[in-house]
C-alpha cells in the first residue's frame, strides 16, 4: 500500500476536507455499517460535483496507472462508487471500462461484470474508498475468476488499516492511493479542522477502531 505523491496527498487532502468528502467529528462520532464508532466519515461520491476536485482525482488516479501500471489494457470499476471515477480515468486513459457487482445480476444475463470480458486482459481495478480491503478483493477475485489478469488497484482514499494492508498483501494485489490517514491528518491541523487533542484521539482510532469509542 502506497500513495501516488506527498505533494497530491496534501492537495487531496486539503480538497476533500473542503468539499466536506471528508469530515472528522472524535467528539460526535459516526456508526459505520459494521457497527464501528468512527471519528471519521469519508464519502468520495461528493467530489464529484466539484469539477476542479473531480478532475484533480482524475488526473492523479491517470498518473497513478501511467506510473504503476504502463500495461494497462482495461480498467476496472467496483460498484458503485468506483464506477464513476473509473469510467472518467478509462476515458482519459483511452481504453475499455467495465465494472463488477457486488453480486450477480437478479435477472437476464445475471451477469457479475458489466462490460466486454476478455480472458487475459491486463487490468486495474479502481475504488473510491479502501477500509479493510474485504469488498475491494472481492472485486479483484471475481475479475480473476473470469480469465482476467489483475495488475493491481487504485484508490481515492485509504483508512490505512494493518488488517486492509495484511488482506492485500495476502492476495498478492499492490494497492496505490492518492491520499491516505496518515497523510490526512497533518493537513487537518494545519487547515484548524481538528486540534491537537483531537488529533490524539483520531490516531488512537486507526490503531484499534473496533474498540474504540
Amino acid at each position: 500500500m502506497e500513495i501516488l505523491s506527498n505533494e497530491l496527498a496534501a492537495e487531496v487532502a486539503d480538497q476533500l476536507l473542503k468539499i466536506k468528502a471528508i469530515r472528522l467529528q472524535p467528539e460526535q462520532p459516526f456508526t459505520w455499517a459494521s457497527g464501528w464508532k468512527s471519528p471519521i466519515y469519508c464519502d468520495n461520491r461528493l467530489s464529484l460535483s466539484f469539477p476542479k476536485v473531480r478532475n484533480l482525482i482524475r488526473d492523479g488516479l491517470t498518473q497513478s496507472i501511467q506510473h504503476f501500471y504502463p500495461q494497462a489494457e482495461a480498467i476496472a470499476g467496483v460498484a458503485t462508487a468506483g464506477i464513476p471515477q473509473g469510467a472518467l480515468l478509462a476515458n482519459e486513459l483511452e481504453i475499455p471500462f467495465l465494472y463488477v457487482r457486488s453480486k450477480p445480476k437478479g435477472h437476464g444475463m445475471e451477469n457479475m461484470i458489466e462490460g466486454q470480458i476478455t480472458p487475459g486482459q491486463k487490468v486495474v481495478v479502481v475504488e473510491d474508498l479502501v477500509s479493510t480491503g474485504g469488498s475491494s478483493l472481492k472485486a479483484v477475485q471475481d475479475l480473476r475468476n473470469a480469465g482476467f489478469e489483475v495488475l493491481g488497484m487504485v484508490a481515492i482514499f485509504s483508512y490505512g488499516f494493518p488488517v486492509a494492508a495484511e488482506n492485500f498483501e495476502k492476495a498478492g494485489v499492490k494497492l496505490v492511493t492518492l491520499c491516505d490517514y496518515e497523510h490526512l491528518l497533518p493537513r487537518a491541523v494545519a487547515k484548524s479542522y481538528i486540534d491537537e487533542k483531537a488529533l490524539q484521539s483520531l490516531g488512537t482510532w486507526r490503531k484499534d477502531p473496533s474498540a474504540w469509542g
